[in-house]
């Protein structure tokens, strides 16, 4: 996901205006992505918000739109379409699918490599995102999507990933059960402000243990991504290097 967060937007009046905020995350919440907190007013609200952050370009939503539409055309007709997750959209995809199987994605690995200053950082307290970066491969989760609800759900797919240019999305061959398949994935974009590249372990293990934000912890993020490998049986790699170090400095052991 992009990291921006599309939670519960209320109204909070002011001396001279009414304007749309974020509701701060409820101790009882579970910090997931709900099908219905992804609607075009409430992006545009989010937008709003985003727009006078520092280091955060958004994409409008002529341009969303026209990427979608793009992505669409290039596609063969009434199939369904595979849509490969690697952080939480492996464990909290928000969109009508009719199966879901492990994959694996060569050409490009798993890293916290995007800048996070919105839903799980602040401008303050930055942490950090995940993103596919060039080289290696992946293993996540193939989410396929029935031809009939390709228009719906990708909807809601570029509403929750282009909101800002963190990332682009990507036509990938990814290996489902042995076979090969073509499908969605979304990148990250080393061209957008968000691109934090290869940070040094240190300063993302700082980061990465003490950003919060609306929806949650950047650490509650790392956590559930490394569970869902977990999952797999997938119990050691960087990430897992990375939850130690972070559990530690936070106190989470």
């Amino acid at each position: 996901m992009s990291g921006i967060g599309i939670g519960a937007i209320v109204t909070r009046k002011s001396s001279d205006q009414t304007e749309n905020v974020r509701r701060p995350a409820e101790p009882a919440g579970d910090g997931l992505l709900k099908r219905e907190h992804i609607t075009p007013e409430r992006i545009a609200a989010l937008e709003k918000r985003a727009a006078s952050l520092p280091g955060y370009s958004l994409v409008t939503q002529e341009e969303r739109e026209r990427s979608r539409r793009s992505f669409l055309a290039a596609l063969p007709a009434r199939q369904d379409l595979w849509v490969f997750g690697y952080g939480s959209l492996m464990w909290n995809p928000a969109i009508h699918v009719t199966q879901s199987e492990q994959a694996k994605l060569h050409g490009y690995h798993r890293a916290f490599c995007l800048h996070l200053v919105i839903g799980r950082g602040t401008p303050e307290t930055p942490g950090l995102m995940l993103g596919l970066d060039r080289g290696g491969s992946c293993i996540g989760i193939a989410h396929r999507i029935q031809a009939s609800n390709i228009e719906s759900e990708t909807e809601i797919l570029w509403l929750r990933e282009m909101i800002g240019t963190g990332y682009v999305p990507r036509h990938v061959q990814m290996t489902i059960q042995g076979q090969r398949q073509q499908g969605l994935t979304f990148v990250a974009n080393r061209t957008s402000q968000r691109y934090a590249g290869r940070m040094a372990f240190d300063d993302a293990v700082a980061r990465i243990a003490q950003a919060t934000g609306d929806i949650g912890s950047n650490r509650d993020y790392l956590y559930r991504t490394v569970e869902k490998l977990n999952g797999f049986g997938l119990r050691t790699g960087p990430l897992h290097k990375l939850e130690q170090a972070v559990r530690a400095r936070a106190g989470d052991v």
